[in-house]
């Protein structure tokens, strides 16, 4: 899983980097086939706005934004979006399989 981190406008210090890196590492237990993550930083007027761009097998890609004043709470609720994509997703390719095998009726 590659994990990039950009931000156009702005430095981005080691602790920033550090801490998303850490969060968004675990995006993988929601979802087992994600490939790339990509985090993109920004401030725009002010505020900080955080952009999560996730991309999984078979070209399915998942996207989430937020904006805040604070960089760290931007962060968390940017990851709470993305992470209720991939379990639904996750849910939603569990569900459209067939039942097991052992619980055919005949």
């Amino acid at each position: 899983m590659n994990i990039l981190v950009k931000a156009p406008h702005m430095s981005v210090t080691d602790a920033i980097r550090d801490r998303i890196e850490g969060k968004v590492s675990k995006l993988q237990r929601f979802y087992d086939n994600v490939q790339t993550i990509e985090v993109v930083l920004d401030k725009e007027a002010e505020k900080f706005k955080v952009e999560i761009i996730v991309t999984a097998r078979r070209r399915n890609t998942f996207v989430a934004s937020h904006h805040d004043d604070d960089m760290y709470a931007c962060m968390d609720h940017c990851l709470d979006k993305i992470s209720q994509q991939l379990r639904r997703h996750k849910d939603k390719v569990r569900d459209h399989q067939g039942p097991p095998h052992d619980q055919v009726a005949l």
